[in-house]
């Protein structure tokens, strides 16, 4: 039960700091592009979205820790400045790739299930990609081998979730049919900018959550990434 315990109190750090972060600031991104002129097909949007997620990320899990060493004065803030870095780079690989997915399936008819599952596979997939890279080319970071690899890819299957969740947002794909998260973090025509990146951000961190609980409840000791 200790064990529990702990990945969960692990799992809500990370949502409240990096998974909230992560789609709102996604969403912000996505509506400075849309400012800008950039269309949701084009690389300049892919770009700024993903930059965007990853700046949250970075600032998110930053900002947290330096909250978190006023009660731990333990906490290293330059450990934590690394790890804010590898995370957020591999966040903008995934948050960079999800807008490309969603228009590859999209573009094919596919149900909204299996927009779904598609993105959580690519996605995982990409920010997979990213931290095993990150590995290589941060010195701070310990270098990949096969122990971290599998710490890094059951983190990236719950950041798929979390990536997956936020196809909901979407509520204009087939009108919305099969969307069965458009009551709750569907982002409607008549919400606000500000609204529509809280319900970003809630969308990512209940993908997590539910992601991630699996994990928790069904991993033996000692094999999740969070032990």
């Amino acid at each position: 039960m200790s064990v529990l315990f702990a990945r969960m109190g692990s799992m809500a750090e990370v949502v409240v700091s990096k998974l909230f972060p992560a789609g709102a600031g996604w969403q912000a991104s996505s509506i400075l592009a849309d400012q800008l002129g950039h269309a949701a097909d084009t690389a300049t949007f892919a770009a700024i979205t993903g930059v965007g997620e990853g700046l949250t990320v970075f600032a998110g899990h930053t900002t947290y820790n330096l909250v978190k060493k006023i009660v731990k004065p333990e906490v290293s803030l330059a450990s934590e400045v690394g790890v804010a870095t590898w995370l957020g780079s591999a966040a903008t690989c995934s948050g960079a790739s999800w807008q490309p997915i969603v228009n590859v399936l999209q573009a094919s008819g596919m149900p909204f299930e299996v927009v779904f599952a598609g993105t959580w596979l690519g996605c995982g997939t990409v920010f997979l990609a990213g931290l095993r890279v990150g590995r290589v080319l941060m010195p701070w970071m310990p270098s990949p081998d096969n122990g971290n690899f599998s710490s890094d890819a059951f983190l990236s299957m719950a950041i798929g979730g979390a990536t997956a969740f936020f196809v909901g947002t979407d509520v204009a794909y087939l009108n919305g049919t099969g969307n069965f998260l458009r009551p709750i973090v569907g982002v409607e025509n008549l919400d606000s900018d500000l609204i529509a990146c809280i319900k970003a951000g809630s969308s990512t961190a209940l993908g997590f959550t539910v992601a991630q609980t699996a994990q928790n409840l069904t991993f033996p000791a000692n094999t999740a990434w969070c032990d």
